[in-house]
């Protein structure tokens, strides 16, 4: 299973799991809905670092790529040239 996926499931019910809490919490209205709004910024801010670390992983992947390539394709141009001979 692909990390990224568990670390999205674990998010997405570790959301679930406080919203039911704070919704089901004895407070007064007010003061739930300021709880629910510092949560959602709480989650969004893990989120935005988890998608933060996943394109950081992405772009060093292809940059990785691109460097395989050009090394192949560098190699590939010293094999198709032919000696001069005099």
């Amino acid at each position: 299973m692909n990390s990224g996926k568990v670390v999205l499931g674990l998010l997405a019910g570790l959301a679930a799991g406080a919203l039911l809490g704070v919704l089901f919490a004895p407070d007064q209205g007010s003061v739930t809905r300021k709880k629910i709004l510092k949560k959602g910024e709480n989650y969004a801010d893990g989120l935005k670092e988890k998608l933060d670390e996943f394109v950081e992983v992405i772009n060093k992947k292809v940059k990785e790529v691109k460097e395989e390539f050009e090394e192949a394709n560098a190699e590939e141009i010293r094999k198709d040239r032919k000696p001069v001979s005099n």
